[in-house]
């Protein structure tokens, strides 16, 4: 089961990098998506830079939690819009991809308090 995680992981966090390196390079598609909704360049350049930062804090286990949440907030905002422009298949797809970083995260969580309780015992 633990490779199953890993794998989960794994495609979150290249998600993760993949979607935000489409925002720092300005992709047309983006671009005009994100700018209908008030994104500048530069804004839409720092939304990528943090889903990018976020997704690589999830490579390691002690800013495992932390990259989650932030990755997720990132796509909770592109949800969130696609939602609002109809792009209901790929808004769903994106609220399973939030699911699935809210249960990494709290794997996460569950396993640093074993650590930390193991510890100290």
């Amino acid at each position: 089961m633990k490779w199953v995680w890993v794998g989960v992981l794994g495609l979150l966090v290249f998600l993760a990098v993949s979607s935000g390196a489409t925002k720092i390079l300005l992709m047309p598609q983006d671009v005009a998506f994100f700018g209908q909704y008030g994104f500048s360049g530069i804004a839409l350049v720092a939304f990528g830079l943090v889903q990018v930062i976020g997704g690589a804090m999830m490579l390691f286990f002690g800013t495992r939690l932390v990259g989650a949440i932030i990755v997720a907030i990132t796509f909770g905002v592109s949800a969130v819009l696609l939602f609002i422009e109809g792009s209901t298949p790929t808004a769903f797809i994106t609220l399973i991809a939030l699911v699935l970083l809210g249960t990494i995260a709290v794997r996460t969580h569950r396993s640093r308090h074993i650590r930390i309780t193991a510890g100290k015992a």
